[in-house]
């Protein structure tokens, strides 16, 4: 396979542009099924509630506003081929530079803080959250997530027994949901890490967001993708803690092999403004 030089200049200015779209314009699956649910709703507090979301995410784009005040954490997904090579300045402080100047030329909020405990803001937004993989070709896919705060504080993962059932995971994603109530903004988009080890499984549980409108390859895990909306949507939980039917726009699965005595699972709960962008470099 002929090879590629991709330049880390390249990316840090796809990066910065990736950051700014998702910050200010929701990816258009996201509005289509927001409008689906509004048009579904029979409570009219609740479709009221998602016509708010709706209006909110076009005076966003319109207005060049932060889609939320939480402007969240950057998460960096890093898929690069075995036949790429990379030049120029090193690309972890390539990845630093464009979450600042992103953050501060569009005057985002800045959420990071330098140490867990102490407290300290970096006041950059910087460092990002970087996962980088090596995959074949000679392309590099580039994701970016923005994660706010209040969705990823209730981030949850259960270690499992081997035996459980299918019908115990089930039970258990859905009782974690109903339990965050309106903290983690629904509708949400609800990423799912089932197998693996503990982080992988964590890991796993928000990429499987990433996969957006494609569905699931898997029947098996599609069914169950199904059966975890239909539950959670006849919760009462609803948009923003409203009520309603408007719970989940979408359940995304992520399996991974497993160790014959663990079964994590692992699940991620992104907030209505599900902000996300990825781009194909070189090749």
């Amino acid at each position: 396979m002929e090879k590629t030089t991709v330049n880390t200049e390249t990316l840090r200015i796809n990066l910065i542009e990736m950051i700014v779209e998702a910050s200010f314009e929701l990816p258009e699956y996201v509005l289509r099924r927001f409008r689906e649910m509004a048009a579904s709703e029979k409570d009219e507090a609740a479709a009221e509630t998602m016509r708010v979301l709706l209006e909110n995410a076009e005076l966003a784009k319109a207005e060049r506003l932060p889609l939320c005040q939480d402007c969240g954490a950057v998460i960096v997904f890093l898929e690069i081929g075995q036949n790429v090579t990379l030049e120029g300045p090193f690309l972890g402080a390539q990845i630093e530079a464009a979450v600042e100047e992103a953050y501060r030329s569009c005057y985002l909020r800045k959420s990071i803080v330098g140490d867990p405990l102490r407290r300290n803001n970096t006041g950059t937004n910087a460092p990002a959250f970087v996962h980088t993989s090596i995959v074949e070709g000679n392309q590099i896919k580039l994701t970016v997530y923005l994660k706010g705060g209040g969705s990823e504080n209730m981030s949850a993962l259960k270690m499992f027994t081997p035996t459980s059932s299918a019908e115990d995971v089930v039970e258990y994603i859905v009782n974690t949901v109903v339990a965050a109530g309106p903290n983690p903004c629904p509708p949400l988009f609800l990423g799912i890490g089932i197998g693996g080890t503990a982080d992988e499984a964590a890991l796993n549980s928000k990429k499987a967001v990433l996969r957006g409108e494609e569905p699931n390859p898997d029947p098996y895990y599609a069914g169950l993708e199904k059966l975890i909306e239909e539950r959670l949507n006849k919760s009462n939980v609803g948009a923003l803690g409203f009520g309603g039917i408007s719970t989940v726009a979408g359940v995304y699965i992520k399996p991974a092999p497993a160790h014959i005595a663990s079964l994590p699972v692992a699940v991620n709960m992104s907030c209505h403004s599900t902000r996300f962008r990825t781009r194909i470099i070189g090749g």
